[in-house]
């Protein structure tokens, strides 16, 4: 189960030129609810961590979701496929000293595959949101997701995400959640 004390938010890639290569259904779907989950752990208080493959040619995160991050947008900058690869990264991840990792991100099948599992192999309880997980070919991200799963690592919805780290609906925090989702 999720705890919202114990998650660091990962959003991989969700930038300008992999957006735009998403049929316009899955562009709408990536841009709201990575706001949506940007702005979810803002009013919880979960770090976020922010990845760019190669900015100069892909681009930076799109500014829709960009304006959501406020002072959370520093992104790290890879070319490695895992975000484990990265030494920054991996790094940032080990000093938020938490064992749970929500990833989603752009493109399915590498960036978020490969991340997922070399998280899940360091000891990592990993999950990959997957309404918010996208590659440019639809059959890629339903095989990605289904191998994740064969690989008992969790793909839970937004929704489900955001009701695990709410726990009651007595949490202060509860109607704010809830609001983002209406």
């Amino acid at each position: 189960m999720l705890n919202k004390d114990d998650s660091i938010l990962i959003m991989i890639d969700v930038q300008d030129k992999l957006v735009n290569m998403l049929d316009s259904e899955n562009k709408e779907k990536a841009i709201t609810n990575s706001k949506k989950i940007i702005q979810a752990s803002n009013i919880l208080n979960i770090p976020v961590i922010i990845t760019e493959q190669y900015p100069k040619g892909l681009g930076l995160t799109i500014e829709n979701v960009r304006d959501c991050l406020n002072e959370k947008y520093y992104p790290y900058e890879k070319t490695s496929f895992s975000i484990v690869k990265d030494e920054n990264i991996y790094n940032a991840i080990i000093k938020e000293s938490k064992k749970q990792i929500v990833l989603f991100g752009i493109e399915a099948h590498i960036c978020v595959f490969q991340s997922a599992l070399e998280l899940k192999e360091k000891g990592y309880e990993v999950y990959v949101v997957s309404d918010i997980t996208f590659s440019r070919n639809n059959e890629e991200k339903i095989s990605s997701l289904q191998n994740l799963r064969h690989l008992n690592i969790q793909t839970p919805s937004l929704e489900t995400v955001l009701f695990m780290w709410l726990e009651t609906s007595k949490n202060p925090s509860f109607k704010e959640i809830q609001n983002l989702i209406k």
